[in-house]
């Protein structure tokens, strides 16, 4: 059987890609000459992760501007002054807002699958952005002739197209990227927020037979940006029983950088679906040092003398470098790194006798 073990999404992008982005960026080269070098990221990615056995791939996000305004780049119905996002460095991410109606997705996800379709017949996987970070578009004081009961809708039915589309297009599994449910409780200790993300998202989620939803996933981790997070100070324990009450068949854990992750596995493993697989984070891709295969064995290890091995699963803990300009950990070291989940991964399985 062994356990299985996916990548979360993003690697970070090779220097020529990165050169191509900053000529882009500065008019020196057209969009053409931008997506040649989008295209040969994409294929390099693949074809590396190939190598290292990785047996569900993905595209690296080489051709998003980030994992989470894809949908929106380049969109009119846009100002620059949206939510902040702040980090514990000091560094902040600022999303877009919503000035006009109707909302509508750009890009859907599934012409990323699509693409990275023509570089392997492997499992792809392809992750998304949750509905509940783009409900942040929508600004407080409302918008005149679009109210926010209409823009929830559009949010809704477009959500549920993006994830719909990669299914068709062949996609092993769909991941929600919900990076904003641990921050909603930095937001909102209360809870309420988080309460808001996660009917929203389950909204979507309920589209889908169960059958789909055991192919569509849940990614939470405390943010990974620049080598710092937005809130790995909020507690598990007020995030995770919630997040379990999310209609996916997989959720996918940031737990390698936690100071006590048996504390967190108990938390699991009391809230955990029987009919959900966990795959929990064994590498941490804003630590500098490389794991070692044995560490992510013995990681794996604890888990299971937490969790039932049939509903185990390995990832790392949140994509490497999400944001394009994102250049603080090396390609090098994410593939390292990636190479040390899988090798690990099987010395677990091993180990227990799976």
């Amino acid at each position: 059987m062994g356990i299985p073990t996916e990548p979360i999404g993003s690697i970070p992008r090779p220097p020529a890609l990165l050169a191509a982005l900053a000529d882009h960026a500065a008019g020196r080269i057209g969009d053409d000459e931008l997506a040649a070098a989008q295209v040969e990221a994409v294929a390099d990615t693949i074809a590396r992760l190939e190598r290292i056995g990785c047996p569900v791939l993905v595209d690296g996000e080489q051709s998003k501007p980030s994992f989470a305004t894809y949908p929106i780049a380049g969109l009119d119905g846009l100002a620059p002054d949206g939510a902040v996002i702040p980090f514990a460095d000091g560094h902040t991410r600022q999303l877009p807002r919503l000035v006009a109606g109707p909302f509508r997705y750009g890009v859907h996800a599934e012409t990323y699958v699509r693409a990275a379709r023509r570089h392997t017949r492997l499992p792809l996987k392809q992750a998304v952005i949750a509905p509940s970070a783009l409900s942040l578009l929508y600004p407080a004081g409302g918008i005149e002739d679009y109210p926010r009961k209409a823009f929830i809708e559009d949010l809704i039915a477009e959500a549920a197209a993006d994830i719909r589309g990669c299914l068709d297009a062949g996609a092993h599994v769909v991941q929600l990227d919900f990076t904003e449910g641990r921050l909603s409780l930095k937001l909102d200790p209360s809870g309420g927020l988080l309460e808001e993300f996660i009917a929203l998202n389950n909204q979507v989620l309920e589209q889908f037979s169960a059958a789909e939803r055991a192919r569509i996933g849940v990614h939470t981790c405390p943010g990974g940006d620049r080598d710092s997070t937005h809130s790995l100070d909020v507690d598990y324990a007020d995030l995770l029983p919630r997040l379990f009450g999310l209609r996916a068949g997989n959720f996918y854990i940031q737990l390698a950088s936690e100071p006590d992750p048996a504390r967190v596995l108990d938390i699991i493993g009391e809230n955990l679906p029987p009919e959900a697989r966990v795959f929990i984070g064994v590498t941490d891709p804003i630590d500098p040092r490389i794991e070692t295969p044995e560490q992510v064995r013995d990681r794996v290890l604890q888990a299971a003398r937490h969790l039932p091995a049939e509903q185990l699963g390995t990832c790392d803990d949140c994509g490497f470098s999400p944001f394009a300009d994102d250049t603080s950990t090396s390609r090098e070291i994410a593939f390292a790194k990636i190479a040390a989940r899988l090798e690990g991964t099987a010395l677990a399985a091993e180990a227990l006798d799976l």
